[in-house]
């Protein structure tokens, strides 16, 4: 009688086992179906990523840089210029 019981409980086991299997495989393309329509949703809307946000933010972080760079340069040098001519 214990050889059957096993039996059961073996089969209930590998029985769940390919139904949490399955389970798992539709999460995922579910995952991947949501993504899909997220992202042509999104793109239909023109909003910008992530990524291409941060590289202009960063883009104008240098450019400030370099404008205060050669804000202190000109001023510099018209100093100079003005400590020459006075």
């Amino acid at each position: 009688m214990s050889t059957g019981t096993n039996r059961i409980f073996d089969d209930f086991a590998k029985l769940m086992t390919d139904a949490a299997g399955a389970a798992q495989g539709v999460r995922k393309e579910m995952e991947t179906a949501f993504h899909a329509q997220a992202d042509r949703f999104l793109n239909s809307m023109d909003i910008v990523k992530r990524e291409e946000f941060e590289a202009v933010r960063e883009m104008a972080a240098r450019a400030r840089d370099e404008n205060d760079a050669l804000k202190a340069r000109i001023e510099a040098l018209e100093a100079k210029l003005s400590a020459q001519q006075g």
